[in-house]
């Protein structure tokens, strides 16, 4: 299926649609209790939090509408040449029309230009259209969390090399 959608840096005035996009795709998958990326201080102010050194943040844009974005930025608590992969949700519309494997693209490509080696992220059991994508981008699944992120509420964890 061709789609046409825009992948673009985000931008202060996306803040409060990604917020809501987070705050509607994470209970989805039963992802809103303590321990869950949901409770950032960031989600609210993303594109000032991914402003700094070494981050990188993404919306994806279908007709002049924010439907989703990911970012990277480097592992709280990990080595230096470890990015993670943040905050990657799309709206049931831009899932099935090859956003979310673009929109990995971007995000590694912006993670080798910031200087990464490595690429690890987090979910959970029950996200399997997104674990298949994070496999099919060469993401191998890992037997424990790496860093210190705070979402102990996640229970399945991978990595790359960049």
């Amino acid at each position: 299926m061709t789609a046409n959608f825009l992948i673009r840096p985000i931008e202060p005035r996306d803040d409060a649609t990604v917020a809501a996009i987070i705050r509607k795709v994470m209970p989805e998958f039963g992802a809103d209790g303590p321990g869950f990326a949901i409770h950032d201080m960031e989600v609210d102010h993303m594109a000032e939090a991914y402003a700094q050194p070494g981050r990188a943040y993404f919306v994806v844009e279908r007709e002049g509408v924010v439907i989703g974005g990911a970012g990277v930025a480097p592992l709280d608590g990990g080595e230096p040449d470890v990015c993670e992969l943040r905050k990657m949700y799309f709206l049931p519309q831009a899932r099935g029309i090859g956003a979310g494997t673009a929109m990995m693209e971007r995000c590694l490509d912006a993670a080798r230009a910031l200087g990464y080696r490595r690429c690890y992220l987090e979910t959970l059991t029950g996200m399997d259209a997104a674990q298949a994508l994070y496999r099919r981008s060469g993401f191998a699944p890992i037997c424990q969390a790496m860093g210190g992120t705070g979402h102990h509420g996640c229970d399945r964890f991978y990595l790359r090399e960049l």
